[in-house]
């Protein structure tokens, strides 16, 4: 038996009239690297997968861009100039209309429309906002601003913002003189 099992470790004799040896251990090693090898691979495939940023079917990565985009807007003009003072959100959903509207969009469309390369991103949207009409369970939607009207062949993401108002002698959403949670809403898409 022993004989057997070293038969098979064996060349034929080579050209030379020598007899060569190939050592059974490494055939071992070089399997064993083998294995080695493919088990290295296989961690790093799954290690790149792990770390992967899946997203929902119908959200594509350029949506949440926009959608963080027109957020980060949103934010920004609801920051005040001055502290203790009104935001310039706040001041265009009090006195809508006319000059107001304008300002919404010249600042909404001045945040949104930057890109690091020349040029604007062609960036179009449609605001309005809605609040509870007091006294009473009313809810009404009243338009903001908008760049142009949406013809139905855009993928438009939302974003809203909610922001606290105060119209002290005028009526707005029903009352006089009480602060008021109202949601701006913004439809924004590319062109």
């Amino acid at each position: 038996m022993r004989t057997r099992n070293r038969v098979l470790c064996r060349t034929g004799a080579s050209g030379h009239g020598v007899s060569d040896r190939i050592n059974c251990d490494g055939q071992l090693y070089t399997i064993e690297g083998i294995a080695a090898a493919l088990l290295m691979i296989m961690t790093a495939y799954l290690v790149v997968n792990a770390t992967s940023v899946y997203t929902a079917g119908d959200t594509h990565i350029s949506d949440m861009q926009l959608e963080q985009m027109g957020s980060d807007a949103l934010k920004i003009m609801d920051t005040p100039i001055v502290e203790n003072e009104k935001s310039p959100l706040q001041e265009i959903v009090e006195n809508p209309g006319g000059v107001n509207n304008a300002t919404f969009g010249s600042m909404f469309l001045d945040l949104t429309n930057l890109k690091p390369a020349s040029g604007s991103d062609h960036i179009q949207y449609t605001a309005n906002y809605t609040c509870r009409i007091h006294p009473g369970d009313k809810i009404e939607s009243y338009p903001l601003s908008s760049s142009r009207n949406m013809t139905l062949g855009e993928h438009a993401v939302r974003v809203t913002k909610w922001v606290t108002v105060n119209r002290s002698a005028a009526a707005f959403c029903g009352t006089t003189n009480t602060e008021r949670a109202v949601l701006v809403e913004v439809l924004m898409w590319r062109d």
